[in-house]
């Protein structure tokens, strides 16, 4: 039996005529990291300020651990979740340590509690900085962290993180990811979303957004293997102006780098029509990633 922190039953939100978030299902499990993706304005972010008790939904049931989301709970469903985005999380013109001051005041957490915690989360990111140090003379992976611990101060349940890396390096994002597994295996539920489809491999299960609906929801190999079976294909031309597939056997024709991937409709008889176009195209077959499986669901529906 599932154990859930987070259940939600038919929520949507709006803003006047405006629909932002219509009539959306799911649930998550402690200790799950769950990605919520979708392309910007799809109902993500509203979403995620429902299940802070910022903002009540306009109809349907929200349960963040066994409490329902009405009027008068809000504030004891803030006390169990964290919050961080890129957008604003930490006071760049304060300190580190003025930073978690303001944090601790808060939530109103006691000296000796707060003290306590943040050591544990310095620790736990191997911050050696003076903690005086001005959060905007910190690199961008260092900050995402300690905006990570700062999140993480009142212990909470769940944490709720808003494109957390976007725009920091590499490196840094493979880090901060190292430290959301770990923080997943201590028991904390993680609900995140991203526009990197390489960190929502991290995801346990992945939720899809499109125009405020939730139109897919399973693990990334599932989604995969739903999306495109065993048919994909990348072709790369051999000459200039190769010939293209007949179109009405293609179900996906896209251009991807250098390259094109390709899928057939079911029914086609493909090795027949791949002997065809081996001539003008070098021809592989392979394991879709979950960058096609957003452009196939969210960006070519959009169109």
């Amino acid at each position: 039996m599932k154990n859930k922190i987070v259940d939600v039953k038919n929520m949507s939100v709006l803003f006047g005529d405006f629909v932002a978030v219509d009539n959306i299902s799911f649930d998550v499990e402690r200790g799950e990291i769950f990605g919520f993706l979708g392309a910007n304005g799809a109902g993500k972010t509203t979403t995620i300020r429902v299940l802070c008790g910022l903002l009540t939904p306009s109809s349907g049931q929200v349960t963040v651990d066994g409490m329902k989301l009405v009027p008068g709970y809000e504030n004891r469903i803030k006390q169990i979740v964290g919050y961080m985005s890129q957008r604003f999380t930490l006071y760049n013109d304060l300190s580190v340590k003025e930073n978690f001051d303001f944090a601790a005041a808060l939530r109103g957490l006691k000296a000796d509690e707060y003290l306590n915690n943040r050591a544990q989360l310095l620790d736990f990111i191997g911050f050696d900085r003076d903690l005086g140090v001005v959060v905007k003379d910190l690199p961008g992976g260092i900050k995402q962290e300690v905006a990570l611990c700062v999140a993480l101060l009142h212990r909470p349940l769940i944490v709720f993180l808003d494109e957390p890396t976007a725009g920091v390096a590499p490196t840094s994002r493979l880090r901060f990811w190292q430290l959301i597994r770990v923080l997943a295996k201590s028991g904390v539920t993680i609900f995140v979303t991203t526009h990197y489809m390489d960190e929502a491999e991290n995801c346990s299960r992945i939720a899809l957004m499109r125009d405020g609906r939730l139109i897919a929801i399973d693990s990334p190999e599932n989604l995969k293997v739903k999306t495109f079976g065993d048919s994909l294909y990348r072709l790369r031309a051999k000459r200039k102006n190769p010939t293209a597939p007949i179109p009405g056997i293609v179900d996906i024709w896209q251009p991807y780098g250098g390259s094109y991937h390709l899928k057939f409709k079911d029914g086609v008889a493909v090795n027949e029509y791949l002997k065809k176009m081996k001539s003008d195209w070098d021809i592989v077959q392979i394991k879709p990633s979950l960058e096609d499986v957003f452009i196939r669901l969210v960006e070519e529906n959009k169109k």
